[in-house]
């Protein structure tokens, strides 16, 4: 890096007053403006906070709502048992032990019927033959019963149906093990499936066996996750390997697939969970202490000086006076050393390097605190900054965009410009947020130069972005009628929007890439100054020496 220019051209990124980090066309200026845009993922009846979402689907996956999910679990289950030719009941008894992994179930079942069959319990015929007529003894209660009111599983056990009532209860209260139930005979294998529940289960303990069972066929599946936003539904169909790792979900909560932490690009999930773990840990709470307090020389219980004179006195039941300075009893100090703001034994004690190892120590944690602070407070307040934007969106869109309409005798479906510049910077502060994450473990001193001009170019273009939204934009709400400089505003705006994405999307590649372009042209710069080094000592190695020898420049070595 020579000079900022060079930093630009890197990114084929300019600068200047006007045109704000130019680096992709204006496309919003020739788009039609009744044209709905494609979010990839919502729904013409989704409410407003799932456009927050789909703002950057990259449709590599899907959002499945809970009647989406059923018709998944259905068609595979349909599919299953017309393929193998098996009821669906069984069909389903298969696919949650093979969890809900059709390809490997058919792969199995056809390389060894008999075996599967063994194994998950779905028995060709019954073990135990049930009598025309007469009793049978339930083999829990051990009373008797007529053999019509008896029920038993595919193996023909025969269990009465208080006793098959309390044993399917007590076990879907157990958890989602009652997925797998068998029969109650403990040497039995045989599977008892959804047919019994529906026959012999009460109505509370049905819904929780089915809620069980849909939530199975998204736990127990590697590309599907429910999304983890605090009493959302809704759950994510990911396409391994293609695209980002990001996700959004229509409740608006936007998280990382791998981790399913918040969306966090460009941070990779190994430094997102360094810094929670930061951001939670007591480290920085022994880091205060150390820089801000020291501890009583007696109790040794840390004591915080933030006014006063140097003689300090311990809280109850200690009491101790002493020195603030050198620690020692205040009844040693008075005038003869200093009086109460000052101390001559600590100062001769420092010349002489008593304090150094502590000082230091002390110096050392206040400047890591100071350090950590400083990207905490702005990673925080890009936090808030989006939530308010957020508020702002949702207000824009169900007050405000109607009521600018009627005063610029504009349709709110050629207004979808605000909204979507409201969108880009929720985007942008989730982005910006992580960025101080980023820089805080950045330690190459060379990208950290590149990394923090790209990051306060990225922060004012936000600002211009920000300020042309919802400063720029009040004097037309506020206006009596239709505004002349209305159809500029919606040009600059919209030309704000375009260049702040495209700024954005490449400061977030090349974060992404480790800032390459950095180590390319240090290594580009270090050859072609070793080369002119070459090429001048050469010449005049030649012209002055007598053997014609010729010199090394250091950065050959």
């Amino acid at each position: 890096m020579d000079s900022e220019d060079d930093m630009l051209d890197a990114h084929d990124m300019e600068s200047g007053d006007d045109d704000f980090y130019s680096g992709g066309t204006d496309d919003y200026n020739d788009t039609d403006d009744d044209v709905e845009p494609d979010y990839g993922l919502i729904e013409e009846d989704a409410d407003n906070s799932a456009m927050i979402a789909s703002h950057r689907s990259q449709k590599n996956y899907l959002v499945l709502k809970e009647e989406d999910i059923c018709r998944h679990q259905k068609d595979d289950i349909g599919r299953v048992s017309m393929v193998l030719s098996i009821s669906e009941v069984e069909a389903s008894i298969l696919l949650l032990h093979y969890r809900w992994s059709v390809s490997k179930l058919h792969d199995e079942w056809f390389a060894d019927e008999e075996r599967v069959r063994r194994t998950v319990g779905i028995l060709e015929g019954p073990v135990v033959s049930t009598p025309d007529g007469g009793e049978l003894t339930c083999g829990i209660c051990f009373d008797s019963f007529r053999v019509e009111e008896i029920v038993s599983a595919s193996c023909g056990h025969p269990f009465c149906p208080t006793c098959w009532t309390g044993y399917i209860s007590t076990t879907i209260n157990d958890g989602p093990g009652c997925l797998l139930l068998k029969c109650p005979d403990p040497s039995c294998p045989a599977a008892v499936g959804r047919d019994m529940i529906e026959k012999l289960a009460s109505k509370e303990d049905k819904k929780k066996y089915y809620r069980y069972f849909l939530r199975s066929y998204i736990e127990d599946n590697r590309k599907m996750k429910w999304c983890p936003a605090p009493g959302c539904e809704h759950a994510i169909d990911f396409a391994a390997g293609t695209g980002s790792s990001d996700v959004s979900c229509l409740c608006s909560h936007s998280f990382c697939w791998n981790c399913t932490e918040e969306a966090h690009r460009p941070v990779d999930c190994d430094t997102v969970a360094q810094w929670i773990r930061k951001n939670s840990a007591e480290s920085e709470n022994m880091n205060w202490i150390l820089a801000n307090s020291k501890p009583c020389p007696k109790c040794k219980r840390p004591i915080e000086k933030n006014h006063g004179c140097m003689h300090m006195t311990c809280t109850p039941p200690c009491k101790y006076e002493f020195c603030w300075l050198c620690l020692n009893a205040w009844s040693d100090h008075g005038e003869r050393t200093g009086g109460f703001y000052a101390c001559n034994r600590y100062e001769a004690a420092k010349q002489e390097g008593l304090y150094d190892e502590a000082e230091k120590r002390r110096e050392m944690a206040k400047n890591s605190l100071e350090r950590y602070t400083h990207y905490y407070e702005r990673w925080a307040s890009n936090q808030v900054s989006r939530q308010k934007a957020i508020g702002e969106l949702q207000k824009m869109q169900t007050v405000k965009l109607k009521k600018l309409g009627d005063i610029q005798w504009t349709p709110e479906s050629q207004l979808k410009f605000i909204t979507e510049a409201w969108l880009q910077i929720i985007e942008c502060r989730r982005v910006l947020k992580w960025t101080y994450a980023y820089g805080y473990y950045l330690a190459d001193q060379a990208k950290r130069q590149f990394f923090e001009y790209l990051q306060g170019e990225a922060e004012s273009g936000l600002e211009r972005l920000h300020k042309c939204v919802e400063k720029e934009l009040e004097e037309f709400q506020h206006a009596e009628g239709p505004s002349e400089g209305f159809h500029q505003f919606r040009t600059k705006l919209t030309g704000f929007t375009s260049t702040t994405k495209t700024f954005f999307e490449n400061l977030v590649k090349a974060l992404e890439n480790g800032l390459a372009d950095v180590d390319s042209q240090a290594a580009s710069s270090k050859s072609t100054n070793s080369k002119a080094s070459k090429t001048k000592g050469g010449g005049k190695d030649k012209g002055s020496s007598k053997n014609g020898g010729s010199s090394r420049n250091p950065d050959d070595n």
